[in-house]
């Protein structure tokens, strides 16, 4: 067995979980699990593989920067469902 119940338990109390006896149970069972398919593959020999980031061969897919002409004031208002001709007029949420 990989980790132990009272790894589990002090994991848990690290993330302020509060675990009934069968979840803690259950959770070393399925972490278990986990790291012992993770040993597997440490197992692996990797030696002849190249060290990569990506499994695609993705560039750089950003578009190149333009310089736009920007909204009027009275442009960027007229997107918004309520204004007072200088801003946005939102609810109130700190009263």
């Amino acid at each position: 067995m990989k980790i132990t119940r009272k790894e589990v338990e002090h994991v848990a109390r690290l993330a302020r979980l509060e675990l009934q006896p069968e979840e803690v149970e259950r959770l070393t069972i399925q972490l278990d699990t986990i790291l012992n398919y993770a040993a597997k593959l440490d197992e692996l020999d990797t030696g002849g593989v190249a060290v990569t980031t990506h499994t695609q061969g993705a560039g750089n897919v950003f578009r190149e920067d333009l310089v736009h002409e920007a909204l009027n004031r009275e442009q960027a208002l007229a997107n918004g469902p309520d204004q007072n001709g200088e801003a946005f007029v939102v609810p109130r949420i700190i009263s």
